[in-house]
């Protein structure tokens, strides 16, 4: 006797994180309707842009999060105690905000390129209040990061300028806006995506008359696209366990590297360097390379922290 044909499975019930807080998400669905849900297990880290599969919690009217997918990307940072955090998933493109003010801390964004470039993802320096006088010092940094193969893209969120072309660059992209506290990645995103801050609603809090991020966000790009907000910072470190050594995902010396005497160079002391050779010859900047040596030994003191 043959077998009744199976039933044909239900639809996949796949969503994409677009906020979280803790254990608490919110998800956009399949139909572009968001709902709110939450992790079932308290020590699974879900971030804004992970792809999930949920069900429904008739109970508390909120959707539970059953599985993460796998995740095409991940971009990680370290805690204080040197263990990697996620930050989010799914990216395609990491874009790092500067200003003229604050003074930009170039070491920071230094860590946040050597990041992407581990992580696999293309990275995107915008300067934004171009209006605004940028020091010589940093003018020259940015000439040289811009000569070793960065994107830098100059806009203004208060004078409009260098907005399409902003958009332009995030066209189809999964992009995480970061960058240091005050450099104004509120303002370029209310001006990317208007009326964006007015619907945080909750996610964010006013502080000495303007809004501050408090936890990730994602946000759909009207021409195609997504754009991540994340709270600013006052430094970051990437994920030691993430970085490649011995080059710790600074391009220059990537390609550098090779015409060193030694495979397993260091680029520290050792003899026929081609590294510090070209930073003796102006070729590779002093600063980079310093920033290069700060991430080494951060590395080291962070793979030393008690508990690791």
């Amino acid at each position: 006797m043959t077998a009744p044909p199976a039933a044909p499975s239900p639809p996949a019930t796949v969503a994409q994180v677009i906020a979280c807080h803790g254990r608490l998400l919110r998800l956009r669905l399949a139909d572009g309707s968001e709902m709110p849900a939450r992790a079932l297990r308290r020590d699974e880290a879900i971030v804004c842009g992970d792809e999930v599969s949920y069900g429904h919690d008739l109970q508390h009217g909120e959707l539970r999060i059953t599985r993460v997918l796998p995740r095409r990307t991940a971009l990680y940072r370290s805690s204080a105690r040197g263990e990697g955090e996620l930050i989010a998933a799914n990216l395609t493109l990491l874009v790092v905000v500067i200003a003229p003010v604050p003074q930009p801390d170039l070491f920071v964004l230094d860590r946040y390129l050597a990041a992407a470039h581990c992580a696999q993802l293309r990275a995107l320096i915008v300067l934004n209040k171009s209006e605004l006088d940028l020091g010589e010092r940093d003018k020259v940094e940015l000439a040289a990061l811009e000569a070793a193969g960065y994107a830098l893209l100059r806009c203004s969120a208060r004078l409009g300028t260098g907005l399409s072309e902003l958009t332009a660059s995030l066209r189809g992209e999964c992009a995480l806006l970061v960058g240091q506290s005050g450099v104004g990645k509120s303002s370029l995103l209310a001006a990317l995506i208007p009326g964006s801050i007015a619907r945080v609603g909750e996610l964010v809090r006013r502080e000495e008359g303007r809004h501050t991020t408090t936890t990730a966000r994602m946000y759909q790009l009207q021409d195609g696209g997504a754009l991540i907000d994340s709270p600013g910072v006052r430094d970051f470190a990437p994920a030691i366990a993430r970085l490649k050594p011995p080059a710790f995902g600074f391009i220059e010396i990537e390609h550098l590297a090779p015409q060193c005497r030694f495979a397993d160079c260091r680029h520290l002391q050792e003899p026929d360097c081609a590294v510090r050779a070209a930073v003796a010859a102006g070729q590779l900047s002093a600063r980079r390379y310093e920033s290069y040596r700060r991430l080494q030994r951060l590395v080291r003191d962070l793979a030393q922290r008690p508990g690791r």
